[in-house]
C-alpha cells in the first residue's frame, strides 16, 4: 500500500511538472526543444496521410452503402464482433417488385414479358454489385481500416510518450539553468561576505542540487533521443503504409472494372432481348431505333397534349422525300398481320391524316414498309388515319 502512494504521488508530481511547462511554453515563459526539420516533416505527413485515410475510407462506405442506417448498423455490428446478416441489393428488390407486378398484371401480356426479363437483368446486376461490394470491402477498406485502428494507434502513442519526454527534457533545463543561476548567485554573494562558515554550506547545497539537475537531465536526454529513434522509425514506416494502399488502389479499381463490365454484359443482352421483342410485337417497326418513347400524363387538349408529348413526325414521313404525302384512303389493309389495340390515353389529330383516340377503345392497327417506327395505321369502323404508338397496347 505504502508502494502505491508513494507511486501514485510520484506520477502526480511528474504530471504537476509536465503541466507547469506546458502551460508555460504556451504564454511564451519557458523554452521548448524543438524538433529537427526531417522529424517534423515526417510528421506532417503522417497526419496528411491519417486525415486523407480517413475521408477516403468514409466516402467509400458512402459509395458502397449509400444508405446511412445501413452503414450504422453494419459499424456496430463489427464493434460487437458479429456477422454481418446478408441484405438485398437495390437491384435485387427492383427485380423483385417487378417479378411479382409481372405476375399480378399477367406475365403473358407484353408488358408482363418485359417485366420477366427486365427483372431477371436487375437481378443479375444486384447479384454484381454485391460481389463488388464484397470485393471491394476485403480489399480495400479493410487495409484502410487496419491502418487507422492499428499502426496509426500506436503512431499516435509513441507520439504522446515522445511529447511527455519532451517535456521532462524542458522542465529538467529549466531547473537546472535556475540551480546554475542561483549558485552563481550565491557565489557572488559569498565573495562579499567575510564568514565563510555561514556561506559554505549553502554554496555546498546549491552546488550539489545542480550536480543532481545536471544527472536528471542527462537521463531526460537519453529517454528523449530514445524516445524519438523509436518514434521516427514508426513514422518513415508511411512510405511502407502508401505501398500498401497503393496496392489496394488498384486492386479496388480493378474491382470496380470488373463490376461495370459485368453491367455493361447484363445490359447489353437485355437490351438485345427488348429489341426481339419489340420486334415481334411491331413488325417491321423498331428497325434502326433504340429509343423509346413516353405518354403523356393527360392530353385532354390539343395544347396540354403538345406541352407534354415528345414531338410527332409529320404525315410526311410516310412518304420518301421529295415525293407526294400518301393517300390513307387508297392504303388497303395487308392479307396478315393487323392486330387489335385498346386506346390507353385520349389523342387529338393534329390534322386530317391522324386519327383521333378516346381511351379505352378497340382499333385495328396494322404497319406499312417504309413506315416511322413511332406510328401504325388504325381503323375504326370507316374512319383510318396515323396513330402514335405510344398510346396503345397491343392486344393478341
Amino acid at each position: 500500500m505504502d508502494f502505491n502512494m508513494k507511486k501514485l504521488a510520484s506520477d502526480a508530481g511528474i504530471f504537476f511538472t509536465r503541466a507547469v511547462q506546458f502551460t508555460e511554453e504556451k504564454f511564451g515563459q519557458a523554452e521548448k526543444t524543438e524538433l529537427d526539420a526531417h522529424f517534423e516533416n515526417l510528421l506532417a505527413r503522417a497526419d496528411s496521410t491519417k486525415n486523407w485515410t480517413e475521408k477516403i475510407l468514409r466516402q467509400t462506405e458512402v459509395l458502397l452503402q449509400p444508405n446511412p442506417s445501413a452503414r450504422v448498423e453494419e459499424f456496430l455490428y463489427e464493434k460487437l464482433d458479429r456477422k454481418v446478416p446478408s441484405r438485398v441489393t437495390n437491384g435485387e428488390l427492383l427485380a423483385q417488385y417487378m417479378a411479382e407486378a409481372a405476375s399480378e398484371l399477367g406475365p403473358t401480356t407484353p408488358y408482363g414479358k418485359t417485366l420477366i426479363k427486365v427483372a431477371e437483368a436487375e437481378k443479375r446486376l444486384g447479384a454484381a454489385e454485391r460481389d463488388f461490394i464484397h470485393t471491394a470491402s476485403i480489399n480495400f477498406l479493410t487495409p484502410l481500416r487496419n491502418f487507422l485502428e492499428g499502426d496509426w494507434k500506436t503512431i499516435s502513442k509513441e507520439r504522446r510518450v515522445l511529447q511527455n519526454r519532451r517535456l521532462d527534457l524542458d522542465a529538467s533545463k529549466a531547473r537546472l539553468k535556475k540551480a546554475k543561476a542561483a549558485e552563481a548567485k550565491a557565489t557572488c554573494e559569498g565573495d562579499t561576505v567575510p564568514d565563510f562558515q555561514e556561506t559554505r554550506p549553502r554554496n555546498y547545497i546549491l552546488s550539489a542540487s545542480a550536480s543532481a539537475a545536471e544527472q536528471e537531465l542527462r537521463v531526460a536526454q537519453t529517454e528523449f533521443d530514445r524516445q524519438a529513434e523509436v518514434t521516427r522509425l514508426l513514422l518513415e514506416g508511411i512510405s511502407s503504409t502508401h505501398v500498401n494502399h497503393l496496392r489496394c488502389l488498384h486492386e479496388f479499381v480493378e474491382s470496380q472494372t470488373t463490376y461495370y463490365a459485368q453491367c455493361y454484359r447484363h445490359m447489353l443482352d437485355l437490351q438485345k432481348q427488348l429489341g426481339s421483342s419489340q420486334g415481334a410485337i411491331f413488325p417491321g417497326t423498331f428497325i434502326g431505333t433504340t429509343e423509346p418513347a413516353s405518354p403523356p400524363l393527360s392530353s385532354t387538349s390539343p395544347t396540354t397534349t403538345a406541352a407534354t408529348m415528345p414531338v410527332m413526325p409529320s404525315v410526311a414521313g410516310l412518304a420518301p422525300p421529295g415525293e407526294a404525302a400518301l393517300c390513307l384512303e387508297e392504303v388497303a389493309p395487308p392479307a396478315s398481320g393487323t392486330r387489335k389495340a385498346r386506346v390507353l390515353y385520349d389523342y387529338e389529330a393534329a390534322d386530317s391524316s391522324e386519327l383521333a383516340l378516346l381511351a379505352d377503345e378497340l382499333i385495328t392497327v396494322y404497319s406499312l414498309p417504309g413506315m416511322d417506327p413511332d406510328w401504325l395505321i388504325g381503323e375504326r369502323g370507316n374512319k383510318k388515319g396515323k396513330v402514335p404508338v405510344t398510346y396503345l397496347e397491343l392486344l393478341s
